[in-house]
């Protein structure tokens, strides 16, 4: 599965918001250096699909719009 995730960082409390199919919109807390905020956000895609952070895998990691695969 292709996700498109627009990330805004800095964000009070990390959550992940729908908007429609295959696209969300992800408040991250942490900055984005040395991966922090790409960490933040498989963390929290792994618990919103209930699946293992080792089956995400970002595309674009440098991009605050991102693509994500979830592998099977």
């Amino acid at each position: 599965m292709i996700l498109k995730i627009k990330v805004n960082l800095h964000s009070q409390k990390p959550s992940l918001e729908k908007i429609i199919d295959n696209e969300y919109i992800a408040y991250i807390k942490e900055p984005p250096e040395k991966g922090k905020a790409n960490l933040e956000l498989t963390k929290l895609l792994a618990k919103h699909f209930s699946i293992s952070q080792t089956k995400i895998k970002i595309k674009t990691p440098t991009s605050r719009n991102k693509i994500v695969e979830i592998l099977q």
